[in-house]
């Protein structure tokens, strides 16, 4: 935390490179925060993170919602593109206060969304235009979980580039009951509708051929 930077949530030095990331952004985006910033101190500090992020950058604007009934991790931080003022919900969602390298991997979010996918490979997209039936992608990950934020830069990536897809990021060090729910004893570790298991890194290529293999 740096009293300097006017109780800014970020350290000196990720605050000084949010620039490189964010100043050219090519599309709107909106974060979206669900939770009550009264309850933790999760949610406050979501909320100052995001007002942190919308106060500096022009293209970086948010809102925020209530807890919704019967769910159970919060906060929760979705990205969202804007069109005409309109939100448009590519499925992008962060579930706990993302710290660490997954500070990485909000900002992987931002430019997936913002960019609309193009960062993904010409072959990825084209296969995702095959893509008919709904996935759904749960990335657990950790704080210190390098290899989480680069998980989570291509599973971001494949829902803004496919309808079909939504993923979800959950910091399984905030909620570790996930880990339990999953058996996930290897972190990162992502779950293809709520069946398919996988450890560890995965090209696009090879993790289009586990969705793929996971919804036959």
């Amino acid at each position: 935390m740096q009293d300097s930077l006017n109780d800014n949530p970020f350290d000196e030095e990720t605050w000084d490179l949010l620039p490189n990331f964010f100043e050219q952004l090519p599309n709107p985006v909106q974060i979206h925060l669900w939770g009550d910033p009264d309850s933790g101190q999760g949610e406050q500090e979501a909320l100052r993170l995001i007002q942190a992020l919308t106060d500096r950058f022009k293209q970086i604007d948010s809102t925020i919602f209530p807890r919704r009934a019967n769910y159970p991790y919060y906060p929760v931080l979705g990205i969202f593109g804007l069109e005409k003022k309109e939100a448009i919900d590519y499925g992008v969602r962060l579930i706990g206060l993302p710290s660490g390298y997954q500070m990485t991997s909000l900002i992987a979010a931002i430019q997936a969304v913002s960019f609309q996918g193009t960062s993904m490979e010409a072959k990825t997209r084209i296969l995702l235009q095959a893509l008919e039936q709904d996935v759904q992608l749960e990335l657990l990950t950790a704080a210190n979980d390098e290899a989480g934020a680069v998980m989570a830069k291509t599973t971001f990536g494949l829902a803004v580039a496919s309808p079909h897809i939504r993923t979800f990021l959950i910091m399984a060090d905030v909620f570790p009951v996930i880990s339990v729910r999953y058996s996930a004893a290897y972190l990162p570790h992502l779950v293809i509708n709520g069946r398919s298991h996988i450890d560890g890194v995965l090209e696009e290529e090879e993790l289009l051929n586990k969705i793929a293999a996971a919804l036959h």
